[in-house]
C-alpha cells in the first residue's frame, strides 16, 4: 500500500483546516475517508455530507470497521493531538502507517508545479488569491489552503495542469516537507516560540524552506524580510506594496467601499488598472505576492485583472458582515501582534476618521505570554478594546497568565467581558467600525453580534 493508493484514510483531527483539506482530496479520489475531532463544526459537518465518516469521542472502539485494518488503512495526524490520545495508542500499538498530515501533503504535493506561501501571516490570503488567479488566468490547477476560500467554497481546489498552491505553515516546522518549483515568504516575525525557543531559529528555519526550492526555482520575498537564505541555484525577487521592489504596486487610489484600483509593476512590464475585489492594503500587498507568483509560470494579462477583480477573499479574513455607510462589522483571524497592527492600519487607511472597536480573543496561553506587550501596542491603534478570556487551543492553562496581560498595558478606553457575553456587549458599545479578531471559538458569535447589531434601534 502506497501513501496515495491507500484503500482507506483515517484523520486524527480531521476537523483541523490544512486536514480537512487533504481528507477532501481522497473524498474526491473515490477513497473511504473517517476520522475524529474533538468537537462538531461547519466544517466537520460538510465533510459528513461529502461522504466522511466522523465521531467526536476519543473511544477507539467508535473507530468504524473499514479502518480497523493496518493492511489497508492510512492514519494521519495532526501534531495538534496529543501523545496520550487514547485513538492514537490504539493505532500506533496495532502497527499501522501512520503520517503527520504535513508528511501526506509532501507525497501529495511530489509530482506538482508548487507554488507555496509561507510567512507567518498574509499566507492563506496571498495562497487562496494564487489559487483563484491559477483559474482564471494561469489554465487552472489545484490548492491546499488555510481557509475557506469564497470563490471556491472550499478549502480544496481540484482542477486541471500540474500547478499546486499550497499553504506552506511553519507550524511544527511542516512546511520543510515541501519542495518549491516557485514560493513566496511574506513574513517571518517572531511567533510559535513554544516550538522554536527563539525568533533566531524560526529565521534560519525559513531560510531551510527556502533552501529547499528546486535548482532553477523562484523565491519571491517581502522586502524587509532578512533570512540567512544560501541557496544560490534559483532567482530571488522582492515584493511591496508602493515601495521600490522587483513587484510592487503603484498609485493605490482607495474607492468608497475600502477597496483598491492600483497598477502592479513587474520586471518586465506594468499591469496597469488592476483593482482587487476585497479591501485593505495589506490585501494589496498580498495581491502583489501572487501575481509574482503567476509571472513566474505565466499568465494572460487580461484575465489577471480579471482574476484580481472576482476574488472574493477567505472566511474570516477581512470578512464583513455588514458593511453599510452607518456601520461597519468585519471579521478577522488575526491572531499575532503583527497581522493586528496591519489590519488595523488597513481599516484606518480605508475609513479615516472613524472610530474603530476592536474585539480580540486571544489564542494560546504561550503566545500570549510571549506577546502581550505586542498585543497590547497593536490593538492601541483601535480607539476602543474589548478583550475575552484566552482560547487554549491545545495548550493547558499558565498560572499568571490571562488576558488582563494585554488590557494592563492597553493605552485606549478598554474593558474584559465573558465570551458568552460579547454579543450584548458589542451591541451596547453602539460601534462606528466593529472588528473581532482571534483564531479560537469567537467566529461562533459572529452571527449573533451581525444580529443584534443588525436589530438596534437608530440613534
Amino acid at each position: 500500500m502506497t501513501d496515495t493508493q491507500a484503500k482507506n484514510i483515517y484523520f486524527l483531527g480531521i476537523g483541523g483546516i490544512g486536514m480537512s483539506a487533504i481528507a477532501r482530496y481522497y473524498l474526491l479520489e473515490g477513497v473511504r475517508v473517517g476520522g475524529y475531532d474533538r468537537t462538531e463544526t461547519a466544517l466537520t459537518r460538510a465533510l459528513a455530507s461529502e461522504g466522511a465518516d466522523i465521531h467526536y469521542e476519543n473511544d477507539p472502539a467508535r473507530i468504524a470497521a473499514p479502518f480497523r485494518n493496518p493492511d489497508d488503512t492510512l492514519v494521519v495526524y495532526t501534531p495538534a493531538i496529543p501523545h496520550d490520545h487514547a485513538e492514537t495508542a490504539w493505532f500506533r500499538s496495532r502497527g499501522f502507517r501512520m503520517l503527520k498530515r504535513s508528511e501526506i501533503l509532501g507525497v501529495l504535493a511530489a509530482d506538482k508545479y508548487v507554488m507555496a506561501v509561507a510567512g507567518t501571516h498574509g499566507k492563506t490570503t496571498t495562497t487562496t488569491l494564487t489559487a483563484w488567479l491559477n483559474h482564471v488566468a494561469g489554465g487552472g490547477g489545484s490548492a491546499f489552503l488555510g481557509g475557506i476560500s469564497k470563490n471556491f467554497d472550499s478549502n480544496f481546489v481540484h482542477g486541471p495542469g500540474r500547478r499546486l498552491a499550497v499553504e506552506a505553515d511553519e507550524f511544527d516546522r511542516s512546511f520543510l516537507q515541501l519542495w518549491p518549483d516557485a514560493a513566496v515568504i511574506t513574513s517571518a516575525d517572531a511567533d510559535h516560540l513554544d516550538i522554536y525557543g527563539t525568533h533566531e531559529e524560526l529565521r534560519r528555519t525559513f531560510a531551510r524552506f527556502a533552501g529547499q526550492i528546486k535548482p532553477g526555482g523562484t523565491l519571491i520575498i517581502k522586502r524587509g524580510v532578512e533570512l540567512p537564505i544560501a541557496n544560490r541555484d534559483i532567482r530571488t525577487y522582492t515584493y511591496a506594496c508602493d515601495a521600490e521592489a522587483d513587484f510592487r504596486a503603484t498609485g493605490l487610489e482607495v474607492q468608497p467601499d475600502g477597496t483598491y484600483r492600483f497598477d502592479i509593476v513587474c520586471p518586465d512590464r506594468t499591469i496597469p488598472d488592476c483593482r482587487l475585489g476585497i479591501p485593505g492594503r495589506v490585501n494589496v500587498e498580498n495581491a502583489v505576492a501572487a501575481v509574482a507568483l503567476l509571472w513566474v509560470a505565466g499568465f494572460d494579462e487580461a484575465k489577471l485583472r480579471e482574476g484580481l477583480e472576482t476574488f472574493r477573499g477567505v472566511k474570516r479574513r477581512f470578512d464583513f458582515h455588514i458593511n453599510t455607510p452607518e456601520l461597519i462589522y468585519m471579521d478577522d483571524y488575526a491572531h499575532h501582534p503583527e497581522e493586528l497592527r496591519a489590519a488595523l492600519s488597513s481599516v484606518r487607511g480605508m475609513f479615516p476618521g472613524r472610530k474603530i472597536t476592536a474585539v480580540f480573543q486571544p489564542h494560546l496561553y504561550t503566545r500570549t505570554r510571549d506577546f502581550h506587550r505586542g498585543f497590547a501596542q497593536a490593538l492601541s491603534l483601535a480607539d476602543e478594546v474589548l478583550l475575552v478570556p484566552i482560547y487554549p487551543a491545545r495548550e493547558e492553562p499558565i498560572e499568571g497568565v490571562s488576558s488582563d496581560m494585554i488590557a494592563e498595558l492597553l493605552t485606549v478606553p478598554h474593558h474584559t467581558v465573558p465570551l458568552e457575553h460579547i454579543a450584548f456587549e458589542t451591541e451596547k458599545a453602539r460601534p462606528d467600525i466593529l472588528i473581532t479578531f482571534g483564531a479560537g471559538n469567537i467566529e461562533n458569535y459572529t452571527g449573533e453580534i451581525a444580529r443584534r447589531l443588525r436589530e438596534r434601534p437608530k440613534k
